[in-house]
């Protein structure tokens, strides 16, 4: 089954203990894509200038990723440059250049209206809406968020959140939406929003589920090397939703649960690299693998079967 995903497209310039690396492919629709794409077909809807490499162009299209709703207008493509500090953490944003991504206004294509799952990524959710009048009664809807978009444009995101099923943010982000410092006050305040179930991104400590009997927690994949943090959040999403529209869920709680795996092995992959690096020769049954090893590590073979 076919899923849309409605994000950025950029050219990178990244900064972390590792090394630097300018104008790299990135964007939260590129990563999201280029794992995705190993478990079910992926539809693009974005924006790029003329300035946008040819060849990038090209390789999304080998991997199978449908390009149709990507558009090219006048002017620059997004460029954003980050610099990671010693642990890691949260970039520090140095330059942002929106470009053509300024007024980004995305128009679904009317092939792609009837796709049965979409995901928002991060953007402004004025943008999350105007796709949401769009889209023609998909059987889900997942959405991600930031915390610009919670400090400037709460209602709007708010009114988002009435309108989805799947709500993906990390710790902070859930706190300061919720107002709250516990991290399970948050999360069950988000899931009162609206939707059906929220997922809360821990980064090296994990993952939180709300929205069945009980929270359920995961474990992240642990790594012995981090080259660069940049699009682990939209890996994730691209793993757990990638899987749920591969199997036609309905959004059982046990499928949700189980997709939780894909989502975090998925990031791994992301981080082990600059930009989308790790992600280029991405295959299903790296994928796999990486999951039974995970799954063993967890002890949690038998129950994910």
């Amino acid at each position: 089954m076919s899923l849309i995903v409605v994000g950025s497209i950029a050219l990178d310039t990244l900064t972390t203990p590792a090394g630097k690396v300018e104008d790299t492919l990135g964007g939260s629709a590129v990563y999201f894509s280029l794992v995705a794409n190993q478990l079910t077909k992926v539809r693009i809807v974005g924006v790029v200038g003329p300035d946008f490499p040819v060849q990038e162009k090209r390789f999304l299209e080998s991997k199978g990723v449908d390009l149709q709703g990507l558009t090219t207008a006048q002017g620059p493509t997004f460029r954003w440059e980050g610099v990671y500090g010693q642990d890691y953490g949260d970039a520090r944003t140095i330059r942002t250049e929106l470009g053509v991504f300024a007024k980004f206004s995305p128009r679904i294509p009317d092939s792609y209206r009837d796709t049965p799952y979409v995901f928002l990524a991060n953007i402004d959710p004025t943008l999350q809406l105007e796709v949401l009048d769009q889209v023609q009664s998909p059987s889900w809807i997942a959405v991600d968020t930031m915390n610009l978009w919670i400090d400037r444009q709460k209602d709007r995101l708010l009114e988002v959140l009435r309108r989805v099923d799947v709500v993906l943010l990390n710790e902070a982000e859930a706190k300061q939406l919720a107002r709250r410092n516990s991290l399970f006050s948050a999360g069950r305040y988000v899931l009162d929003q609206g939707p059906r179930y929220v997922v809360v991104k821990r980064g090296s400590c994990g993952v939180i589920l709300f929205g069945g009997p009980r929270p359920f927690q995961l474990p992240a994949v642990p790594l012995d090397t981090v080259v660069d943090p940049t699009g682990a959040g939209d890996s994730f999403a691209a793993g757990m939703l990638g899987y749920l529209a591969s199997v036609n869920s309905e959004l059982d709680f046990e499928s949700v649960r189980k997709s939780l795996a894909y989502g975090t092995v998925t990031a791994s992959f992301a981080v082990g690299g600059f930009g989308v690096q790790k992600l280029r020769g991405l295959e299903r049954s790296h994928v796999d693998g990486e999951l039974s090893r995970f799954l063993s590590t967890c002890q949690l073979g038998e129950v994910w079967q």
